[in-house]
């Protein structure tokens, strides 16, 4: 969310913002209810200071002159009891709408509507060549019987399971990343999938793309990402500049809909209903630079995590028709797919200034005493299962075995390969 200051001395880079990354929205009746509710605002201010002149004169009256200031102040306060909930009103309008206003992208990021304008910014690896006829993920995963057929009779479609080798090493690759982030100086943190309503505000997943979420009773809905428990933690809180920057590695299982994705990635582990993630989350003092220097700490982690696996990716700059509302810049790491035969999205870092902040009441106090929001930003450290469809492909053999990248095999007893035995 804007500052609404902001957004009155700065329409035009608002405006920018709402038409370059394609928002519904009419700044016009923001800023229309803006001046309403302020208007409306100065003239309860100045009833309740009327009301408070007049009971301050009435005790010092005499009897007389006294019932006259109190039957005065009766009035006043009649009419504060008839404006007072408009105001609420007026003031609910008005937020609703502010959670609506987009973040301002940086400048130099690529202005489109959507994926076609987005800018690769460098590679990594080379692309297997198979001197083999290669088989996709479905096909490895049936031929070593490590997924169970008939999970759509448990769960429907778009569901998964894994069995034998395969689900040990999903569970390593949580274990690997979190290892790897706690090196990085990153505390793990366990957290539910449950969270409130006000937890997806407070990154930005809600109003829009309530479709995509499942909900539960008692305002209770399934997260699809840790980020939108680790950005609530602290809501409320006034952390102290000792206690900056928060390092998190949060993992959770996680819960996706797909709603706007009918059709697409159907088969196989791309795109699941029910996954798992570790994410990567940064809360830090509101100074560009230093945001800047994060964004950079969590591309170069998950840079790390992708080329320990041994997979070829590149990474790619979003354009504003593809970053998301709420983010000044966001940067992908796509993850080569032989059988797609181009690059997958595997990992997505973002920058948000303060607007996660102030929709999160994320502050702390500086040095001088002064009350700030923060700056917030994330990163996937790995999702599961997706990224096994890259591991299984990419680092097949001709006898359909799957050479295990060297950073995995301490957590899987030592074997070089899975399909050996």
């Amino acid at each position: 969310m804007l500052d609404m200051d902001f957004i009155v001395q700065n329409p035009d880079a608002v405006r920018h913002a709402i038409d370059v990354k394609h928002v519904d929205l009419d700044l016009d009746a923001v800023l229309g209810k803006h001046a309403d509710v302020k208007t409306l605002l100065a003239e309860v201010e100045e009833l309740r200071h009327d009301r408070n002149v007049l009971s301050k004169q009435a005790g010092k009256a005499g009897p007389s002159e006294r019932e006259k200031l109190i039957e005065q102040s009766r009035e006043v306060g009649a009419k504060l009891k008839e404006m007072e909930p408009s105001l609420r009103e007026r003031q609910d309008e008005l937020r609703d709408l502010l959670l609506l206003v987009p973040n301002i992208p940086s400048e130099d990021e690529p202005v489109g509507p959507g994926e076609e304008s987005n800018v690769e910014l460098r590679t990594w690896g080379e692309k297997p060549e198979f001197g083999f006829k290669a088989r996709d993920h479905v096909e490895l995963l049936e031929l070593h019987g490590w997924t169970v057929p008939t999970i759509g009779n448990l769960a429907g479609s778009r569901s998964y399971a894994l069995r034998g080798e395969l689900a040990l090493l999903e569970m390593s690759l949580w274990r690997f990343a979190l290892d790897y982030m706690v090196k990085q100086g990153f505390t793990p943190v366990a957290l539910p999938s449950l969270a409130r309503e006000a937890a997806f505000v407070g990154t930005g997943h809600f109003p829009g793309n309530r479709e995509e979420a499942y909900q539960l009773e008692d305002d209770l809905f399934l997260a699809g990402t840790s980020e939108v428990g680790l950005n609530y933690l602290r809501s409320g809180e006034i952390l102290s500049p000792s206690d900056l920057p928060v390092r998190d590695a949060g993992f959770s299982s996680c819960f996706r809909r797909e709603a706007g994705a009918a059709g697409k990635d159907v088969r196989g582990l791309l795109r699941v209903h029910q996954f798992y993630k570790v994410e990567q989350y940064v809360c830090c003092i509101p100074d560009e630079d230093e945001s800047n220097r994060w964004f950079e700490a969590l591309l170069a982690n998950a840079e790390g995590l992708v080329q320990a696996l041994e997979l070829p990716y590149r990474v790619v700059r979003l354009s504003t028709g593809e970053m998301g509302a709420g983010k000044v810049r966001t940067w992908d790491i796509e993850c080569w797919l032989p059988s797609a035969g181009e690059y997958r999205e595997t990992h997505s870092v973002a920058e948000f200034y303060d607007w996660q902040a102030r929709r999160a009441d994320l502050r702390y106090r500086d040095e001088d005493g002064k009350v700030r929001y923060l700056y917030t930003l994330n990163n996937t450290a790995i999702a599961t299962p997706r990224i096994l469809a890259q591991l299984l492909e990419v680092h097949q053999q001709e006898d359909g075995t799957v050479r295990l990248p060297v950073a995995l095999r301490p957590y899987l007893g030592g074997i070089e390969a899975l399909g050996a035995s």
